[in-house]
């Protein structure tokens, strides 16, 4: 059975009200236990849940040490093209947005490079608009070859595709994949993407599946806060997680929280969450799952990054450029998004150090088994 089968067995509104009417002894009884099931998840995101944010962030901070220590992972995202075919109401890259486009040569790629290694980077997340003409696979597997020899973990976030086509990136060096749903709310994910391939709610879902049977080393998953109901969304996010970690056990998972940001042409956000209910579902994940990886991006503010540090965050973008050329060949091109914390990648690695946190370079499992890290004790 594949998760399509198993998120058609579930109603939207039933598991919403399901989640808003779990209690405070639901709540206590989730944070008493050592394996926690998916309606104790809920329990953890429902309203009933923010009285014991300071208890929830307790336990997230213990069971965050407890695997990663006291690291952070540091990653960069690398823009290669806005160019997109797509009509999405939330993103600046929209087809129908009227912006000059621009899709990155080799020659600009390895300028890029050289301006991101100067920084430190070791793991760099290659993004693009979904535009198949033009940055289709034959595009992202020539940007992969030229980027492997500078970095030791290779991540994108491109447009979903087939089975076979993942097989011939993973060939090229890829490890990771994000792939977010965006929202699982149908009838609303129809309304926010009309246009493109995108506009196929069944094939995004499916994609986790096709990445599996693919035999990728990790996943990214993940909803845009601000389209839907942010606990839903996340129930069903988390839903998928569960099964994907059943099936395609091997590989490995993070969950990310980009909450809607202002961009030109988009939408604004139909619910806010609060960096408060933002702190509440990081921790809900850790507690809930403590081998995952949770990320948070440049999107935030730096007030709110250097306080969820403790918390469960174990990997985090800075110094980001959100337009393609931003690093060293066209700083002033369209950005996707506007980001919030603009703190150069130093800053962010000394503000990491003075809470006595290390930043590390490379894929978790290849850092904490090099220098043969006692977790335990840190």
């Amino acid at each position: 059975m594949e998760f399509k089968e198993i998120f058609n067995t579930y109603n939207w509104d039933e598991v919403k009200a399901s989640i808003y009417s779990k209690t405070e002894a639901d709540v206590l009884n989730a944070l008493q236990k050592e394996n926690r099931t998916l309606e104790d998840f809920k329990a953890l995101i429902s309203p009933a849940a923010m009285p014991h944010l300071e208890k929830m962030a307790q336990l997230s901070q213990q069971l965050t040490r407890k695997r990663f220590g006291k690291t952070v992972q540091m990653y960069v995202p690398l823009y290669l093209s806005n160019e997109c075919q797509n009509i999405c109401t939330y993103c600046g890259f929209s087809f129908d947005n009227h912006i000059k486009r621009k899709t990155l040569t080799d020659a600009e790629i390895l300028k890029e490079v050289e301006a991101i290694k100067m920084l430190g980077y070791d793991h760099v997340l290659l993004v693009t608009g979904e535009a198949n003409q033009t940055v289709g696979v034959p595009y992202l597997k020539n940007a992969i070859k030229l980027v492997r020899p500078f970095f030791s973990h290779i991540s994108v976030e491109v447009q979903p595709l087939d089975q076979h086509e993942y097989e011939e990136l993973i060939a090229e060096g890829l490890n990771t994949v994000l792939v977010y749903q965006e929202t699982y709310h149908k009838a609303d994910y129809n309304i926010h993407h009309t246009k493109g391939r995108k506009s196929n709610f069944d094939y995004r879902l499916e994609t986790p599946d096709r990445l599996g049977k693919a035999g990728i080393y990790k996943i990214g998953l993940g909803v845009l806060i601000g389209l839907e109901d942010w606990r839903t969304d996340s129930f069903f996010n988390t839903l998928h997680l569960n099964y994907l970690e059943k099936k395609y056990w091997q590989t490995k998972y993070t969950i990310s929280f980009p909450r809607l940001r202002p961009a030109e042409g988009v939408v604004l956000p139909k619910v806010i969450m609060t960096d408060k209910e933002l702190v509440q579902l990081i921790c809900a994940y850790r507690i809930f799952n403590g081998q995952i990886e949770l990320s948070i991006s440049t999107r935030e503010n730096e007030v709110f990054r250097n306080n969820i540090i403790k918390l469960g965050i174990t990997s985090m973008s800075a110094g980001s450029k959100t337009n393609p050329g931003g690093y060293a060949v066209e700083p002033e091109s369209l950005e996707q998004f506007h980001i919030s914390d603009e703190r150069s990648t130093e800053q962010i690695a000394e503000m990491l150090k003075q809470q006595g946190y290390e930043p590390v370079w490379k894929d978790w499992d290849s850092c904490l088994t090099n220098a043969n890290y006692d977790a335990e004790s840190a």
